[in-house]
């Protein structure tokens, strides 16, 4: 049978017939950002109906107690005004509307900041709006338009689909993936280039894996951690960065495809699935902190939550509620906490100026740059 071909499809094995094989990271890049046709540009993929469904949308809880984290931070640092709500990659703007309402109870917040969306989706814009209908919300194409000054950045599931290389183990040492055309004409597959790395991309810990090990490197997440750390270090304020990964660097391939809420293979339908990989939690740390700022965690999310009073908020908002919501409550906090779930799969990091105290949650854990 045919396969079917994506207007994105037909798009990338033009690229790859007038320049080659293209690295991994390309072809997320068009698959996930082409202005037409790409996966977050042209459609809202969140909810049953769409393919994934990301924390805010199972708890209120979870965007309430980010925003409560906000506040507490932003008095942290002095209370500063005007101060800037940023989120990177805000969804449909359900943990946005769930953060501002918790954190309009702590005095002096609201009056102080203004609010910022980093998001190139029109469709998601007009979701956002919809959410946020009495907010003054001033919206960007890049973390680079938004101007300077003290804020405090919230990135939920952002990092996991910013462009990844990937690089092969070989017998003649490593060498760069790619995304070719089959030579059936049937469809793309993977190649393996004559290309190495750059000098140290590869990490030691890596470096001697077994033959056909894969290694995932992303310059794009490195690139704006690194943005946020400068930002910090020069204007002061924090950021929360919550997202599926690994503590330190490893061998393994985590590039995976969702669609319908279902396993998809990776290199068939572009433009119409999801494309991610497991975010490489020291590579953002060190990034961020050779620009100045300081690191904290990551530590999993079921314990930052917990640390935050999860199972108190829920418990309060389940009294007031009718029994099945009750029960949607608690199904959700489980969801998010569970050990065998998104629990320990999902990682918090928390960055911050020089200087700046534990935030909240990250108390026992201690400064990256420390450790």
């Amino acid at each position: 049978m045919t396969p079917t071909v994506t207007p994105l499809d037909a798009i990338i094995r033009e690229t790859i017939q007038k320049a080659g094989a293209i690295p991994v990271s390309d072809f997320m890049a068009i698959a996930l950002g082409h202005p037409e046709h790409g996966y977050y540009r042209k459609s809202d993929p969140l909810g049953i109906a769409g393919d994934f469904i990301t924390a805010p949308e199972i708890s209120q809880v979870f965007g309430e107690l980010v925003g409560l984290w906000a506040a507490v931070s932003w008095q942290q640092a002095g209370a500063p005004s005007p101060l800037r709500l940023i989120e990177l990659g805000p969804g449909r703007g359900t943990l946005m509307a769930d953060a501002l309402r918790a954190a309009g109870s702590v005095a002096g917040f609201s009056a102080a900041i203004t609010t910022h969306l980093v998001e190139t989706s029109p469709v998601l814009r007009q979701k956002q709006r919809a959410a946020l209908p009495d907010i003054a919300v001033e919206w960007h194409d890049s973390l680079a338009d938004i101007p300077p000054g003290p804020a405090i950045f919230i990135a939920n599931e952002f990092f996991d689909a910013l462009p990844t290389d990937q690089y092969v183990r070989t017998a003649d040492g490593w060498r760069e993936r790619r995304v070719d055309i089959d030579t059936g004409g049937d469809g793309l597959v993977f190649v393996v280039s004559d290309a190495p790395p750059e000098p140290d991309v590869i990490p030691a810990a890596v470096r001697e894996t077994p033959v056909g090990s894969i290694f995932e490197y992303s310059p794009n997440r490195d690139s704006v951690a690194r943005a946020l750390g400068q930002r910090l270090a020069a204007d002061g304020g924090s950021a929360l960065i919550v997202d599926y990964g690994h503590v330190r660097p490893g061998a393994g391939d985590t590039l995976q495809a969702v669609r319908n809420h279902r396993r998809h293979d990776v290199l068939s339908d572009a433009g119409d699935a999801d494309l991610t990989t497991h975010v490489d939690f020291a590579a953002l740390s060190d990034a961020a902190r050779a620009a100045g700022a300081r690191s904290w965690g990551p530590v999993p999310q079921g314990a930052f939550l917990a640390a935050l009073g999860a199972e108190q908020r829920t418990e309060t908002l389940a009294a007031a509620a009718t029994p099945d919501q009750a029960a949607a409550l608690r199904s959700g906090l489980k969801r998010l906490i569970a050990a065998d779930g998104m629990g320990t799969l999902f990682k918090v990091m928390a960055l911050t100026g020089s200087g700046a105290p534990p935030p909240a949650g990250f108390e026992i854990e201690g400064d990256r740059a420390a450790q």
